[in-house]
């Protein structure tokens, strides 16, 4: 399973840099992930880009309007996906600031809360690698999830 994840500004914040590499360094040993950062700017051009971007590929757009899963869900969905022969590739979306337009989403092919809470950009990242990371733990029976 390749996954490519486009993000809407590079980050800014110690703590999210450091973050962001560390979980990108141990995704590494499990799975083939791709980090793009897209410039930033107002939802309807960065939906537009996202749109553009990750055509053919299987989307799932991060939005506070999604479903929000558990972490066994997400292993569950991970599965699933992975069984399909029609996805090749995973792109997950991170938009602008003001979020996804209304066509993006309805485009999506999931619409996915990481939680109700509205989270800023960089932290959303951080915490969308570590689920990532942390179900491929889960799927190889590793103790990261206790």
């Amino acid at each position: 399973m390749n996954w490519r994840i486009f993000a809407a500004g590079k980050p800014a914040l110690a703590y999210a840099k450091s973050g962001i590499e560390e979980y990108l360094k141990r995704l590494k040993r499990g799975s083939k992930i791709e980090l793009l950062y897209l410039k930033a700017g107002d939802s309807v051009s960065v939906s537009a880009h996202l749109l553009e971007r990750s055509k053919g590929t299987f989307r799932i757009a991060l939005d506070e309007r999604g479903q929000a899963w558990g972490t066994e869900e997400l292993v569950g969905k991970i599965n699933t996906w992975e069984m399909d022969p029609g996805i090749k590739t995973i792109s997950l979306l991170i938009g602008a600031s003001d979020g996804h337009t209304k066509d993006l989403r309805s485009q999506a092919d999931e619409v996915w809360a990481l939680s109700p809470l509205t989270l800023q950009h960089e932290l959303a990242l951080v915490v969308l690698l570590e689920q990532i990371y942390r179900a491929y733990t889960i799927k190889r029976g590793e103790p990261y999830h206790r």
